[in-house]
């Protein structure tokens, strides 16, 4: 395999392109000490040895910093990891290796949003988050019902209050305007329009 390019980015690192179509993340001095330079071979040998010395070990330790600030799906995870330039075939090993230890927990990530925006979001938002965050529809289904516990008619009449909001007073065009508020929340229109009239 040959180096098709290599593009230096932030920080003393750079960008390398295979012909193969695979592309890591090395610092120069990484880079500089196995001769990568554009149009230059790389012997299977070498990119077996950058990934098992630096490929794996960095990609695993940067998916447990990840974690470590916050839960996360699998998918958020691995987009993470792609954008930090690491190839598939590497993230699946460290992701492989944070699932062993139980650290990568959909359900848990799922339950843990669910009481953290329970409070200000609709049920239909949160599932539309969750899913946004590429957790599966049956977990996002068993996650909301262990832990969705609001009631969406409250969370209604308290954002109403905090608008200011007078259903007695209010025109045409107010109504019409805190109806598409509240259904970009993710109310149904039953839940609005009972509050709103």
């Amino acid at each position: 395999m040959y180096v098709k390019s290599l593009v230096k980015l932030t920080k003393g690192r750079a960008k390398i392109c295979l012909d193969s179509g695979t592309d890591f993340v090395l610092y120069k001095k990484e880079y500089e000490s196995y001769g990568i330079e554009e149009g230059a071979e790389l012997s299977s040998s070498d990119y077996q040895q950058i990934c098992t010395d630096i490929l794996i070990p960095r990609c695993k330790k940067r998916a447990l910093h990840l974690l470590e600030k916050q839960d996360r799906s699998e998918k958020n995870l691995r987009d993470k990891l792609k954008e930090g330039g690491y190839p598939s075939d590497i993230i699946d090993i460290a992701i492989a290796y944070i699932d062993d230890y139980g650290y990568l927990d959909d359900y848990r990530m799922a339950c843990s949003h669910i009481r953290f925006y329970m409070e200000s979001r609709s049920k239909r938002r949160i599932q539309q988050d969750l899913m946004n965050k590429g957790i599966k529809s049956d977990v996002i289904e068993r996650a909301l019902e262990e832990e969705y516990t609001c009631d969406e008619t409250d969370q209604i009449q308290r954002l109403l209050e905090k608008k200011e909001y007078n259903p007695d007073e209010a025109t045409y065009e107010q109504k019409a305007k805190m109806y598409r508020f509240l259904a970009g929340r993710g109310y149904s229109s039953e839940a609005i329009n009972r509050a709103l009239n």
